[in-house]
């Protein structure tokens, strides 16, 4: 297999791919059935950058907790880069969310006690670098969203577009070929969430990372370079970047 190098120089496999195939979830609300997902069959590419949209109750933090091994399938299957995750046990599960799976969330998650270098540090205190090593990997990371000058800076001497440069260089410091975001862009304004949506595009398009984005943005989920639109638990459609078809599926 071929391998590119990654953002922080290391040589990862040239094509982590996502595949489910007939993914159903169900629980239940109260007394309820729901149908979170049904029958869903997807494929992701190296490289791609996803954009989930729907209405709330569709089913999309469901597919994207399916994705990152937060959640297993009631009948079909996951698999990501060749691996059926939705098979591995609890602790295997854990294990390859660390190496494999960046995430990044609407209110950043930082801990407020901790500066920015180690916030991003975290995801690597129980790997087997040292401490030097760890400490390339975050001048790297915080490099690459262009926050070096800010690494001593805690979270509260931070705006919400630098916080959530953090978050993201916490995601990829581990290296991994995924990042699932869930609404990425909604607790900041219009300016700040385009920068933040640069840097996503920009992590695919010269990185090789495979994005998954849950957004109900339809200006946001057109930095992707494919769509998806759900409801009710069903992909009803898959789209390029072509506004108008967009637009016609986004109405519906």
């Amino acid at each position: 297999m071929t391998t590119q190098p990654d953002i922080l120089g290391i040589s990862l496999p040239a094509a982590p791919l996502v595949r489910l195939r007939n993914v159903s979830k169900d629980h239940t609300r109260g007394k309820h059935p729901v149908h979170a997902l049904r029958n869903i069959d997807l494929d992701i590419g190296v490289g791609e950058f996803v954009a989930v949209m729907g209405p709330s109750g569709a089913g999309k933090t469901t597919l994207l907790n399916m994705i990152g091994g937060l959640d297993c399938p009631n009948a079909g299957s996951v698999k990501i880069n060749g691996i059926d995750i939705d098979k591995l046990s609890r602790s295997q599960l854990a294990a390859w969310r660390a190496t494999n799976v960046g995430f990044i969330f609407q209110f950043y998650n930082l801990i407020a006690v901790l500066t920015a270098r180690q916030n991003v540090e975290l995801p690597l205190t129980l790997s087997s670098l040292n401490a030097a090593d760890r400490r390339r990997r975050c001048d790297a990371a915080l490099a690459l969203v262009g926050l070096s000058a800010r690494a001593e800076h805690h979270p509260n001497e931070m705006s919400g577009g630098e916080q959530q440069r953090v978050a993201i260089a916490r995601a990829i410091i581990a290296s991994p070929q995924l990042l699932l975001c869930d609404e990425p862009t909604g607790d900041l304004d219009r300016a700040t969430g385009i920068q933040i949506l640069e840097l996503l595009r920009m992590l695919c398009a010269e990185h090789g990372k495979s994005i998954v984005m849950v957004t109900h943005d339809p200006k946001a989920a057109q930095y992707a370079t494919r769509r998806i639109y759900l409801d009710s638990g069903n992909l009803l459609e898959q789209t390029g970047t072509d506004d108008h078809v967009f637009s016609s599926v986004h109405a519906r």
